[in-house]
């Protein structure tokens, strides 16, 4: 099984590794720094460096239980040596986008206990959405005066790893309304936004709330009863 290095440090843009498997489609390796995609987070690019050229990572996606970095052609073997680079301009706005859902979905589940729905990102842009029943402009500025109070306090974010039983044991630790972690996961990844919000999560994120930049939102919707949908934009904070 690929390690995946991205889980334990997000800040890291490249390594040395080993190929393990070559399929049609591309390689798997023994470990990596592409964040394989997943809870709502694309896939990394980048490349592939080696002994007499490089290759394209289009994207990194599970094959047959394998994660396999998917490339523009095929010219590794087994056991050979290559070095892998994430496209990390791209990598780290999505950091901060993801880290920005946390923050919009932490003070919604403070402020108004309700659940996530559905969601997804690209670099700096996002939409999430939750179980309310209305949805108005005078909630969205009071969403957007909270979300500003959080990133200004700059709040610690951290990463830790807990046994399933002893996840489970912390409140609200799943807030979408469907659980979607799989039930052979042993361990349990831990996101804490520390006095703000404790999610269950394998995305990457940055070091701190005020990171991520300005978080604007930009649009709301209904999608349905109980289903309301918060558009967000990811900016730099000048």
């Amino acid at each position: 099984m690929t390690e995946i290095l991205a889980h334990v440090d997000a800040y890291q843009k490249s390594m040395i590794t080993v190929v393990k498997n070559v399929l049609s489609e591309g390689v798997e390796l023994a470990e990596t720094v592409f964040y394989p995609g997943g809870g709502g987070q694309p896939a990394d690019s980048g490349l592939l460096k080696f002994d007499g050229g490089e290759l394209n990572v289009i994207e990194v996606k599970r094959i047959g239980g394998q994660l396999i970095h998917l490339t523009n052609d095929n010219k590794l073997k087994v056991g050979q040596i290559v070095s892998g680079v994430i496209d990390w301009e791209r990598r780290y706005q999505l950091m901060r986008t993801h880290t920005a859902l946390h923050i919009l979905c932490g003070v919604i589940w403070r402020d108004y206990g309700v659940q996530v729905t559905g969601g997804n990102m690209k670099p700096l842009e996002a939409r999430m959405d939750f179980e309310l029943d209305e949805i108005s402009s005078g909630f969205v500025i009071t969403v957007q005066r909270a979300i500003d109070i959080e990133v200004a306090k700059k709040r610690e974010i951290a990463v830790k790893f807990l046994p399933r039983e002893e996840a489970f044991k912390i409140p609200d630790l799943i807030r979408t309304k469907i659980n979607l972690l799989p039930s052979n996961i042993e361990e349990v990844r831990i996101v804490e936004i520390v006095g703000l919000d404790t999610q269950a999560d394998g995305g990457t994120h940055v070091s701190n709330t005020g990171e991520v930049g300005k978080i604007v939102i930009v649009g709301h919707e209904s999608k349905g009863k109980g289903n309301k949908r918060l558009r967000i934009r990811v900016e730099d904070d000048n």
